[in-house]
């Protein structure tokens, strides 16, 4: 049935959930679909943009050959269902072997490849990895040579398992690929390290030598989230979590045949790759095409990206807004995107002016969706045949309740949001995580509502009447830079060391490509001097992950502070927003309107404006980003703050 509303999702509900018979794990999913579909292609990949034609297909019972020999691979070095299998990789088909083979012999840990080594390590302690896969040495990449400085720190890890590119490259550099692995092993006599394919042939294929029956509540997957400094949070996911997740999706999504072809640019480190281009269509029987190894970030994908949607008659594609920004950059005319169904976008806020120009010239409905590390992935999306609200995050999955709640101080429920009020978005269903590796890290996390455990998103939000969700702000206060997670503590954290320094608060400031980048406020010492050059100096030189570096730190005297003496961030989201807007009219040689931005109790912050006759030049150049904005007609209506 198509689902076109909240009433759809309730009849979907109807059915109770046992009944859907859910297979237990991950690999009896993939399973069940391959033995459905055997023959069908399931997987393409190329390597190079620029020869996007030359492709590695893989049929479903091919790829779960693989998958299968991957998780025999790992039994047979030790590993059990409660160690750790860690991946350091890019986008490759052995992404996907070691992340759904590991999973069959044990729990998979995604590390972020462009994390600095130090950081790598710090994770691999915290969840005590036994085995490591990454990439054998290759010129270009820095992953061997971040993990190998690390090994004397990683006691844990007991093996090491290399993914090599000779496969996919001429005979000459497959023959210096081999050479140069010889010679790095030579480096690390003493190491247990192996080549993932080699020990993959002396597997078999058909069946699971562990003879493990996984079970729905076991742990399938550890995830890195909420930044990556200090002590890591790593969200435990079961089996059951992740299963129910790509079906969930999939329904939500309906009708929708089998057959889709699905293009896979986000990195298979993230759980969108994981399960949007990765579980959900294996088991719907699909095919995804993994594009290079970069995924977007790959030199040639984003300018020959509707090249590749004519050739391989791409259905559907997930990405964040910086993606879809870049991608309005490429001509489409003469290109046949008829194949072209829809669109995901989440991980950030999708600015309107972007979203409407998108779909205006290309013609791909985009869904506006919202998930969660913690929730598997997704919780909420719009409806691809019903009423797509722009600016909203959709409706619920089935089956998973999600609500608006208002809390006390204590973080403790009170009562459920009215419509349209603003509440913490709360979720409970099968695809709400098992908590966090670290104890300590769970206070705060769970809301108890009638005897029921719901999961404290964090995130701010309200319901409208239709069902539809809404979010206003961040309570967890994270900076969301092109999909990518910051904690501000790690920038704070830095800037605090400075001996001038006596407050710091860092805070996304808008941007019209990346949707948010990190700027950083700070109040110097008491009769101390220091000017934000050198402050950044000091900054890049502490911090490690350098999407986190500050694109500018603006001194003041006083850092704005709440009653009871707490730096109050709204108030510096506020100046950078009436910055943005300011900078942007300044441009266009506008030197007389008026901006006051306000936090709305429905919208959040939203930015009043009075431009006059210039709100229709200025209106598509502020679209571009996420703020909220309101165009009142007289300056009378505002505070007197001439941009």
């Amino acid at each position: 049935m198509a689902v076109k509303s909240l009433a759809d999702i309730r009849a979907l509900e109807s059915t109770p959930l046992a009944r859907r018979e859910l297979p237990a794990s991950t690999y009896a999913a993939l399973q069940r679909c391959a033995k459905e579909r055997p023959h069908a292609t399931a997987l393409r990949f190329f390597l190079d943009a620029r020869r996007f034609q030359r492709t590695r297909d893989w049929s479903y019972a091919e790829l779960l050959a693989d998958i299968t020999r991957a998780g025999n691979a790992f039994h047979e070095l030790g590993i059990g269902p409660k160690d750790v299998v860690a991946f350091l990789l890019p986008n490759l088909p052995e992404t996907h072997f070691t992340i759904w083979g590991g999973e069959t012999a044990g729990i998979v840990l995604a590390i972020n490849p462009l994390l600095e080594a130090a950081q790598i390590a710090d994770l691999l302690r915290a969840a005590n990895a036994r085995l490591v896969v990454t990439l054998a040495p290759t010129p270009g990449t820095d992953l061997w040579p971040k993990l190998a400085s690390q090994l004397d720190r990683l006691p844990s890890v007991h093996d090491i398992l290399w993914v090599s590119m000779a496969p996919y490259v001429s005979p000459a550099a497959s023959l210096a690929l081999r050479w140069m692995a010889r010679r790095e092993k030579a480096r690390h006599r003493g190491r247990r390290i192996h080549d993932l394919r080699a020990l993959m042939r002396r597997q078999p294929g058909d069946h699971l030598t562990s003879g493990r029956q996984i079970r729905a509540d076991e742990a399938s997957s550890y995830f890195c989230t909420g930044g990556t400094t200090g002590l890591p949070k790593i969200a435990m996911r079961t089996h059951g979590s992740e299963v129910f997740n790509a079906w969930a999706m999939a329904a939500n999504m309906q009708p929708r045949p089998p057959g889709q072809v699905i293009f896979c640019g986000l990195p298979l480190f993230h759980v969108n790759g994981q399960l949007v281009t990765g579980l959900m269509p294996w088991t719907h029987g699909d095919r995804v095409i993994i594009g290079t190894p970069q995924g977007y970030r790959g030199e040639g994908v984003i300018p020959r990206f509707w090249e590749m949607v004519e050739h391989f008659g791409i259905n559907f594609f997930s990405g964040v807004p910086t993606v879809y920004s870049a991608l309005l950059q490429q001509p489409v005319d003469g290109r046949d995107l008829s194949s072209l169904q829809y669109a995901l976008c989440g991980a950030a806020p999708m600015p309107v002016e972007l979203f409407r120009e998108f779909e205006q010239r290309v013609g791909v409905r985009i869904l506006e969706g919202y998930g969660l590390t913690e929730g598997a992935c997704v919780s909420s999306t719009n409806p691809p045949e019903g009423e797509r609200r722009v600016g909203s995050i959709g409706l619920r999955l089935a089956y998973q309740e999600m609500r608006a709640v208002i809390l006390d101080e204590q973080g403790r429920y009170l009562r459920d949001a009215e419509s349209d009020e603003v509440g913490v978005i709360a979720i409970r269903g099968p695809n709400v995580f098992a908590g966090y590796l670290e104890p300590s890290h769970n206070r705060g996390v769970w809301i108890e509502i009638s005897g029921h455990r719901w999961l404290n998103t964090g995130d701010l939000g309200r319901q409208d009447a239709q069902g539809y969700f809404w979010l206003t702000g961040r309570k967890k206060e994270l900076i969301i830079r092109g999909g990518h997670n910051i904690d501000p503590k790690q920038i704070e954290e830095a800037l605090q060391a400075h001996p001038a320094v006596a407050l710091v608060a860092a805070v996304g400031s808008p941007d019209a490509h990346a949707g948010e980048v990190p700027v950083a406020y700070v109040q110097p010492g008491v009769g101390q001097r220091v000017d934000g050059a050198e402050l950044l100096a000091f900054a890049m030189q502490r911090i490690s992950e350098r999407a986190a570096i500050p694109k500018r730190i603006e001194i003041l005297d006083a850092l704005p502070v709440t009653p009871v003496g707490k730096i109050f961030k709204p108030a510096l989201q506020q100046l950078e927003i009436s910055r943005v807007i300011r900078q942007e009219a300044s441009a266009l040689g506008f030197a007389d309107i008026v901006v006051d931005v306000v936090q709305d109790a429905r919208r959040g912050l939203v930015a009043r404006i009075a431009a006059g006759m210039r709100q229709e030049s200025l209106a598509p150049v502020l679209g571009r980003y996420s703020f909220q904005i309101e165009w009142v007609d007289s300056p009378a209506r505002l505070p007197t703050e001439q941009a």
